[in-house]
């Protein structure tokens, strides 16, 4: 038991002080889709953009870590609603936000590539603060708030690159319609987006 203990303190601190920190910058698209509580509106999914800084702490024996970034964010939806004359009418919401990602992350090293080619997976949270204020007037207005978890796969390429896809699951309401009668009343949506990002780590 003695043995266990003392193993286990000699890794409490050999650890962090192995530990990789870098930092770099990431780019890439998105795709974007509302969900609603209400089947009322159609809705078809549109690109968006992002880019920022971000930071990545690793343990390179088990290659657990997480990456912390801070992020410029563009999520165009496009929604119809069938009126009652049969017309269609389509509108645009463009929104712009400041987002912070917080990813668990594990990269799988496989001893005979690992310098050139290495896996990862992640998932965490985002918090993505309103920044546009790009609302629909008296129609749909945007919450300041949109809080998201991630799911996400990449591969890194010799220690710098690293190329990942993620599926952001919106957990709060994105926007509520306003002014709405009848069956539309109450109308909210969710984010539900896929992103795919290239990144240069330092």
């Amino acid at each position: 038991m003695k043995r266990f203990w003392a193993l286990a303190l000699a890794l409490a601190v050999i650890m962090p002080a192995m530990a990789q920190f870098r930092f770099g910058v990431r780019a890439g698209l998105n795709v974007n889709s509302l969900h609603f509580n209400k089947e009322i509106f159609d809705e078809n999914n549109r690109a968006g953009f992002t880019g920022g800084v971000m930071a990545e702490f690793t343990v390179p024996i088990i290659g657990v870590g997480a990456d912390l970034g801070v992020m410029y964010v563009r999520r165009n939806s496009q929604f119809m609603q069938t009126l009652a004359d049969k017309t269609t009418e389509v509108q645009n919401l463009n929104s712009d936000y400041i987002e912070i990602p917080l990813n668990i992350k594990y990269k799988i090293g496989i001893p005979a590539i690992s310098s050139i080619l290495k896996p990862y997976i992640f998932t965490g949270p985002s918090f993505a603060f309103l920044t546009s204020k790009k609302h629909i007037e008296n129609f749909v207005h945007d919450k300041t708030c949109d809080i998201a978890w991630n799911f996400g796969l990449g591969l890194e390429f010799f220690n710098h690159l690293q190329v990942g896809a993620s599926y952001g699951l919106g957990m709060t309401k994105a926007f509520q319609a306003v002014n709405l009668a009848g069956d539309a009343a109450g109308i909210e949506g969710k984010n539900r987006y896929w992103t795919v990002t290239a990144a240069w780590l330092f």
